[in-house]
């Protein structure tokens, strides 16, 4: 018996990593019209960004019901000792709020801590990754939440968008607004302050964007997990990590797919470096 570990599926983690650590994600809805797919379940990352780019329903995501982590909850309170479930900033999506109404289902069965991660992508990911490291050390759940807790101040982001569009249109706009004026002759780079989405600065090409990504890394101290995240450029992603590799151990650089439930609102071309330091 030990202390389990919940996240969903905007972290980013590859399913394969996922599953030999034993972390369950839950998945995020997606809806074209009608149509309605779990995240990495019933839709694969390829035919989503097909169907992104090509489909004339533009896609909508709604976070997992409380029921779906009431039933996750209960078929991990018959083999853990407690259950750490992190997730997406609460200001970017109601993930968080269903996992405590979840929660509520369970827990007189089983300790349950839900924590707002205040992140997203693989600075979630880390998160997670990092609680089931200290969990199977054989600590209590609440010695798992307590150093998850002070972990993520620690946590920074920053990404290459292609463009503002796919933001607009999914309403997640907020605090990036101010990009706005110029989104045709820009590339906007974002990150996270305080669980909300903000801008980070403008350049005029990708290659430049590029470059901000890797003096990101190269400026941040005492870094103690690092992730390349793309949607549809792979290649792109791999030469970043070869580049970084010369100031950072290149294999311990995670490499991550962003997955549907973020690319609904980031649109294709997307580069993420996720780390765990001090930025």
């Amino acid at each position: 018996m030990k202390v389990k570990v919940v996240t969903d599926s905007t972290a980013d983690l590859p399913p394969q990593l996922a599953k030999e650590l034993g972390i369950t994600i839950v998945p995020v809805y997606l809806r074209f019209g009608d149509e309605v797919y779990r995240d990495r379940v019933d839709i694969s990352e390829d035919e989503f960004y097909q169907r992104l780019l090509h489909d004339p329903i533009h896609p909508s995501t709604t976070q997992p019901s409380p029921q779906d982590f009431a039933d996750v909850y209960k078929n991990l309170a018959q083999e853990a000792d407690g259950i750490i479930s992190i997730h997406v900033s609460s200001k970017l999506s109601g993930t968080y709020n269903s996992a405590l109404r979840g929660k509520e289902v369970v827990e007189k069965e089983c300790p349950i801590e839900v924590i707002d991660s205040q992140v997203v992508t693989m600075g979630l990911g880390q998160l997670a990754i990092v609680a089931n490291t200290i969990a199977e050390s054989g600590k209590s759940l609440q010695q798992v939440v307590e150093e998850v807790k002070q972990m993520i101040p620690g946590i920074h982001l920053l990404g290459l968008l292609d463009t503002l569009k796919y933001l607009a249109l999914g309403g997640r706009i907020g605090k990036v607004q101010a990009l706005l004026g110029s989104v045709l002759s820009v590339k906007p780079m974002l990150t996270i302050k305080n669980g909300e989405l903000v801008p980070a600065g403008r350049i005029r090409s990708r290659a430049k964007g590029i470059d901000m990504l890797f003096d990101f890394v190269e400026n941040a101290v005492d870094i103690q997990d690092l992730a390349v995240v793309y949607n549809t450029a792979p290649d792109e992603a791999q030469a970043l990590i070869e580049r970084i590799g010369n100031i950072f151990p290149k294999e311990r650089i995670r490499l991550a797919r962003l997955g549907p439930a973020l690319g609904v609102h980031t649109g294709p071309g997307i580069l993420f470096v996720a780390l765990r330091g001090r930025a």
